[in-house]
């Protein structure tokens, strides 16, 4: 079947739109590895893109000049060669002008590659939209990166030549749930809304690494063959992944070691104590760097003193490399089918579920009909000389007098309380009242796979959600 295109609707609509105004335009596009940039531009534009160009990961600056010269010879076959940037843009002036074209689209792909040291390419970019193009009202620059934090930092927030130049800027996402679904009807897999959450739970949102899946395999199946498999094309990823985006990968990897081995998350002072990285200005950028390629988040924990950021891991893909794959010591081809029953499953699909949970947000506050609402998230905590500690892993603080105490429970039926799991429940909810000085309404919300089973400790939930309500399509 001919690959689709799949979810972000609200991508494509603006993406037309800006194509479609009556004034140059300068697009930049932004997102994480793997997340589907690339695809989405070359299916909405198509043959409507007058030139194109890939950077090469690793190329020098007469390689990726090269590249250029050919790519830009194949459309315009008595362009001359280019020995620099400038040439370059210039040789692509001299291309556009005498394109007939009403809209004259150009489409620069991984631009940080091309930016390789000394090379004046950002320099020739900014004169070439600054002298020629901006002037114009037919052209419209498309720029596309993986490394979300180069981006923002060298593109849209920009302090030299090309400050306020980007005219719109598009972050594209890991699929949510709804999109997966939809990827998952096209192709014909008939998997149910659990078997897409546990594939998401694993996979993450990631439209190519649900690309690599069979139609005639279950989700084990597909795990075990992608990542457990001498074969695996995801075999390799988890050190790929940040060896693609950033200089330097140890120290990201490092941060991200560290992270994995805290689920709950870690401050900035234990981060650097675990890590033994240096306390500069360095480390909070490469903090604000993962946070902006998805791969972790921060949260205000709050106690009764104080306001305190804490950082924790929510890739879904990168926490089950470190939580499940990590523990394939005999290597396993069949590891996953092999776990699915084991100490292991449990422990990772708890935290699991409770990343799904987070990452979709917008879909909670649609389920308890607040979606217009303003609300704080954070995660909570006693204070440390608390005589007994808790934790509540989600505060949903609303602007109205509530405040949400989430609670979210992965299991494949109906989701039992217990006499023990009631009496915890309620010290977390009283612990809360004491020590986080809230005055307004708590109400305890079980967020669960399959609903909760009725019996007499159950009636302490005021707001039930299932999993199906996170697969409701939001506008946001």
């Amino acid at each position: 079947m001919k690959e689709q295109l799949i979810g972000h609707q609200q991508e494509r609509k603006l993406l037309r739109e800006y194509i479609a105004t009556e004034r140059s335009e300068f697009i930049a596009v932004y997102g994480r590895r793997r997340v589907g940039k690339t695809f989405l531009i070359r299916q909405v534009l198509g043959n409507d893109i007058c030139f194109s160009l890939t950077g090469m990961e690793n190329a020098t600056t007469s390689q990726q000049l090269a590249n250029f010269n050919t790519q830009l010879m194949q459309v315009s076959p008595d362009s001359q060669t280019s020995a620099t940037w400038l040439d370059a843009f210039h040789n692509l002036t001299l291309y556009l002008e005498h394109h007939r074209a009403d809209k004259k689209i150009v489409f620069l792909d991984e631009l940080s590659w091309l930016e390789t040291q000394k090379s004046g390419f950002l320099n020739a970019l900014e004169y070439f939209w600054n002298s020629w193009a901006s002037a114009r009202t037919d052209i419209k620059l498309i720029v596309c990166g993986s490394a979300a934090a180069w981006m923002l930092d060298n593109v849209i927030n920009n302090y030299g030549g090309l400050h306020n130049r980007v005219t719109h800027q598009m972050l594209i996402e890991p699929f949510h749930l709804m999109e997966c679904k939809e990827y998952f009807d096209v192709y014909g897999f008939g998997y149910g809304e659990q078997e897409i959450a546990e594939c998401y739970m694993a996979f993450g949102g990631i439209p190519y690494y649900l690309s690599l899946m069979r139609t005639d395999e279950s989700v084990s199946q597909n795990i075990d063959r992608l990542l457990f498999s001498p074969t695996g094309e995801l075999r390799n990823e988890k050190r790929n992944i940040l060896r693609s985006l950033f200089r330097k990968a140890e120290d990201y990897e490092a941060i991200i070691d560290t992270l994995s081995e805290k689920t709950k998350g870690l401050t900035r002072t234990e981060i650097l104590q675990q890590t033994k990285l240096n306390n500069n200005a360095r480390f909070t950028k490469m903090l604000e760097e993962l946070e902006m390629c998805g791969f972790i988040r921060h949260y205000e924990s709050y106690d009764k003193l104080r306001r305190q950021v804490t950082y924790q891991l929510i890739d879904p893909f990168v926490h089950f490399a470190y939580k499940v794959v990590s523990q394939n010591q005999f290597h396993d081809e069949h590891f996953w089918t092999h776990s699915m029953a084991s100490p292991l499953f449990n422990s990772w699909s708890g935290l699991a579920f409770e990343m799904l949970c987070l990452n979709h947000i917008p879909q909670l506050k649609h389920a308890l009909g607040i979606s217009g609402m303003q609300t704080n998230i954070y995660t909570w905590h006693t204070p440390r000389n608390a005589e007994r500690g808790a934790q509540i892993d989600l505060v949903i603080d609303r602007a109205d007098p509530c405040v949400n105490i989430c609670e979210m429970k992965f299991s494949r039926g109906e989701y039992e309380i217990t006499k023990q799991e009631r009496e915890r429940l309620e010290y977390r909810i009283e612990a809360f009242m004491q020590y986080a000085e809230k005055r307004k309404s708590l109400r305890l919300t079980m967020i669960t796979t399959n609903g909760i089973k009725r019996n007499t400790n159950s009636y302490i939930v005021q707001n039930e959600i299932t999993l199906h309500q996170l697969f409701e399509p939001i506008t946001i």
